[in-house]
């Protein structure tokens, strides 16, 4: 799906030439005439309804087949920068999330309509990475020539070009809740940690997700952080933490279902000399470490339920019992946990403590998978190849035809699974520009296991009359599938010709 983005102009549909009442097509008709589109997106504001309704009525004369939408932006005043960047990443963002998933749109974008300032702001998104498009100009007829053609496009990954890094600018609209959490003690500003940490969050789940976190970070209660294996909850742990004015360097992450069983207890608490076998020293426990600062509990759902009832009395008493003391320890620790199992369900399960679900989950921050906010994932590609590049003998840049690949891809892996493609197609690329070949994507694999489907053993199950049954469909399957002829079907089955012919002999007996 070839798609052009612009602007409506005075110049659109048509111009007055140079010579005399003469009209000529205006810059949208000139692209539309000289490349093939599938889709044309126009831009209008109100002092432009006018063109955008007659460039639409004449691009539909001109290309009956061609899908056109358009789409409002209000704007006062057409060269206010601000106004028009935020209306063209709203509306870039909306565009993105729309196309279906796995799908590979290539994105143009004209900046031959609309004013100077709706052209700059048009390569600031696209060298931005909020919309991977490619750049396209249409020249006056009086400057075409065999050496300069009528379009031309614009290459951001020039070298010549000064590189724009990820991440360098920050959102325009203001976070909610981050004057709160700045007048509560906190000294850092949300939109600075969200940069250092590199927490991309233009789509509104995702915004969604950090100004809840935003917005609980001053306080002391426990939150809960849900979302799939690698969609950066760590990082909103990590957001929380920074903005709660606890000491920084007190931040202290644990998995739990990577601790053994036995050990979880005193991983978590602590424990006294002579406590169990091998414990010849005493040791302190997470809770003790992060004691004054915040405890992050990865995968919270994998604890055994026996220590889910010390981790209880922590969250509810601050006071924690190392293994083999006599008397119990009080902590202020600030305790965030995350999981990707559904904790309602495994407590309905009895698989996790239920006054222990309602104790965790004060604040519940839901992350949302990757492949549901695909506009965020030009920009976060920018900013891991941005920190590759520190440790790469040669920087490394995306074609928009890469980024367009990585953002039509589905990421079941998420942003770690992002994070693994670029590591290895930078580590193995021979060029300066990785483009869209250039991606080293593991796809996930859509064939399915023929044994999957079958049934469990159970009390009066047969597997006599289950094969039997299930020799009986193949047959009749495959002499569907060869329209009656016994020899084809033998070859479709791996089977004599003279199996088939007895087993049609049989089977017409029997019914």
């Amino acid at each position: 799906m070839k798609t052009l983005l612009t602007f409506t102009g005075f110049h659109d549909p048509y111009s007055r030439g140079l010579i005399g009442e003469q009209e000529q097509p205006g810059p949208i008709l000139s692209l539309v005439e000289a490349r093939p589109f599938d889709r044309v997106i126009l831009l209008s504001t109100p002092r432009m309804q006018k063109q955008t309704d007659a460039t639409e009525q004449a691009l539909r004369a001109l290309q009956p087949r061609l899908e056109i939408e358009v789409r409002e932006i209000e704007l006062d005043d057409p060269t206010d920068y601000l106004a028009i960047l935020r209306g063209l990443r709203r509306h870039a963002r909306e565009i993105i999330d729309g196309e279906a998933c796995g799908t590979r749109p290539e994105y143009f974008i004209a900046v031959a309509s609309g004013t100077p300032q709706m052209h700059a702001c048009w390569l600031l998104l696209a060298a931005c990475g909020d919309l991977p498009a490619r750049i396209l100009n249409v020249r006056p007829p009086q400057f075409v020539t065999r050496e300069r053609p009528l379009v031309w496009e614009v290459d951001l990954m020039s070298p010549e070009l000064p590189q724009v890094r990820a991440g360098a600018m920050p959102w325009t609209d203001s976070l909610a809740g981050a004057e709160a959490c700045l007048s509560s003690g906190s000294v850092e500003d949300p939109a600075l940690v969200l940069q250092e940490l590199g927490l991309v969050a233009d789509h509104p789940a995702m915004r969604k997700a950090v100004e809840m976190a935003v917005n609980l970070a001053p306080g002391s209660t426990a939150i809960l952080i849900l979302g799939e294996t690698g969609t950066g909850k760590e990082l909103i742990a990590r957001l929380v933490h920074r903005l709660s004015g606890r000491p920084k360097e007190c931040f202290v992450a644990v998995n739990c279902g990577a601790i053994p069983e036995n050990l979880v207890e005193s991983t978590l608490f602590g424990h006294t000399k002579g406590a169990f076998t091998g414990a010849t020293c005493a040791q302190a426990g997470r809770f003790v470490q992060a004691d004054g600062g915040t405890l992050f509990l990865d995968e919270i759902g994998e604890l055994p339920v026996t220590a889910q009832a010390k981790l209880l009395r922590a969250l509810q008493d601050g006071l924690i019992e190392p293994v083999g003391a006599a008397r119990p320890t009080k902590v202020d620790v600030r305790v965030v946990a995350a999981t990707h199992r559904d904790l309602r369900h495994e407590k309905e399960e009895g698989r996790f403590r239920e006054d222990l679900y309602y104790r965790v989950a004060v604040g519940v921050i839901k992350l949302p998978p990757l492949r549901e906010r695909p506009s965020d994932i030009p920009k976060i590609a920018l900013h891991v190849l941005d920190r590759l590049n520190g440790s790469l003998r040669r920087r490394k840049r995306l074609s928009t035809g890469a980024l367009q690949r990585l953002q039509a891809h589905t990421w079941p892996g998420n942003v770690r699974d992002l994070q693994n493609v670029l590591e290895r197609s930078a580590q193995l690329c021979q060029r300066d520009v990785l483009e869209a070949d250039d991606l080293i994507i593991d796809e996930p694999s859509t064939r399915r296991d023929p044994l999957a489907g079958l049934p469990a053993p159970h009390d009066g199950f047969s597997l006599d009359e289950f094969l039997s049954a299930a020799r009986r469909q193949f047959f009749l399957r495959a002499l569907e599938t060869a329209g009656g002829n016994q020899s084809a079907a033998a070859r479709l089955l791996g089977v004599s010709p003279q199996a088939v012919h007895k087993f049609v002999k049989d089977d017409a007996q029997h019914t």
